[in-house]
């Protein structure tokens, strides 16, 4: 019997903005397309983190939210836990500086991150509103992303962690990069819903968890190929 893939939402009563959640369903719909049985597992702020998950998905959020959930996330353990014995984690925006070992919080004061990401995240002087377009670490196979951007931070990676892509549209990270991954802990500032806009994205955290994919039907394929297209196409006439 072939277990399923867990697909571990964190915090989505703190951390899920701009249709984050998007991201979990795209996951969803990947694995079963191929036929991969899939569990969804949705864990409030008030709940412990399960240690068994497969893929753990956090999204954006306020300042306040966020440093809730730092709090909460570095005395529950378990999202440290499940990073350590090899699960993928993936996070967007808030949840991406989360990931770090220091972000800015209320006022810009220095908040401890988790330190899954070497890497530390403050507030830049101007807010990054609009589309990114950034070209992915060729090692990671997954080519061209496309996103939606709102955020006022700044991410400096350190020597542990690298860039997840280097933009050619748009703000990211702040000097050239966009997002960061070290093992199978990826983040990234992508709205969109990230997965959705890129599903070689997607289809990249399932293999971590799951091992090599059976292929989609070509018609599955259609759609989202063609929402990468449209996206390229308006950015370029942009």
């Amino acid at each position: 019997m072939i277990e399923p893939i867990r697909l571990v939402w964190v915090y989505p009563d703190l951390l899920s903005t701009y249709g984050d959640r998007g991201n979990v369903l795209i996951l969803e719909r990947r694995a079963r397309l191929r036929g991969l049985p899939v569990e969804l597992i949705e864990v409030n702020s008030d709940q412990p983190v399960p240690r068994d998950g497969s893929i753990y998905l956090m999204g954006g959020g306020e300042d306040l939210p966020q440093t809730l959930a730092a709090r909460r996330l570095l005395a529950d353990g378990g999202l440290h836990d499940a990073a350590a014995r090899g699960a993928v984690v993936f996070a967007v925006c808030a949840g991406y500086q989360l990931l770090g070992t220091e972000f800015g919080g209320v006022d810009d004061s220095p908040v401890q991150g988790l330190g899954l990401l070497d890497m530390r995240s403050g507030r830049g002087e101007q807010r990054a509103v609009g589309e990114i377009v950034a070209d992915v670490d060729p090692a990671l196979n997954v080519g061209r992303l496309t996103g939606f951007e709102n955020h006022q931070g700044v991410t400096r990676l350190g020597p542990n962690a690298m860039p997840l892509a280097r933009t050619s549209l748009g703000t990211g990270n702040g000097d050239g990069t966009e997002g960061a991954y070290s093992g199978r802990v990826l983040g990234t500032y992508l709205h969109g819903p990230a997965l959705v806009r890129n599903p070689g994205l997607a289809d990249l955290l399932l293999y971590w968890a799951s091992g090599p994919l059976p292929q989609l039907p070509p018609q599955a394929e259609e759609l989202a190929n063609q929402m990468r297209a449209e996206r390229l196409a308006a950015v370029s006439a942009g």
